[in-house]
């Protein structure tokens, strides 16, 4: 596979949009219940996480395509934590890129970009694969709200890519 590349969105135009979608929608199927509503759904909702989160709205690209996204928010208000710390809004490999270490890039960068802070995310309870991807980074359940699970880093706790580096 060739490199990968992690960089900043830096502009959300009708392209770019349409690939995110595409990326979005492929994550999601086979859990339909955790993508929202469709193609309107996912349109509305990526253009709230670039308006909320915007400096921290990351792709992986191969060449020029992307092949996937996270949307890390370095100032959201969690009324379970009754504070403001990091979230992480949307997070989506294209399924035919899954696999190769790309949803570990992603998320390194994020947790670099929040290293200030505790990050909360939510994650469909059926989710298996994605709640133990988190857990390797130190995500740890919290509580569940309907079909979603609320999951917490601190941020002094550490990972388990962490712990290989430093020792």
């Amino acid at each position: 596979m060739a490199e990968v590349r992690i960089e900043k969105l830096q502009k959300l135009d009708q392209e770019t949009l349409e690939r995110l979608i595409e990326i979005y929608m492929n994550a999601y199927e086979g859990m339909r219940e955790y993508g929202g509503e469709g193609e309107g759904y996912a349109k509305r909702y990526l253009r709230w996480c670039w308006s909320k989160a915007r400096d921290g709205f990351f792709v992986a690209k191969i060449g020029n395509r992307i092949v996937g996204f996270i949307v890390c928010d370095n100032d959201w208000y969690s009324r379970y934590e009754n504070k403001t710390l990091g979230a992480i809004h949307e997070f989506a490999v294209d399924k035919k890129y899954q696999g190769h270490g790309i949803g570990k890039k992603l998320m390194e960068k994020c947790l670099e970009y929040l290293r200030e802070k505790d990050i909360e995310l939510w994650v469909g309870e059926k989710n298996e694969r994605a709640k133990r991807f988190y857990e390797e980074y130190g995500f740890r359940e919290m509580g569940k709200h309907g079909i979603w699970v609320r999951m917490v880093k601190r941020k002094d706790d550490k990972y388990e890519g962490e712990m290989r580096d430093g020792e």
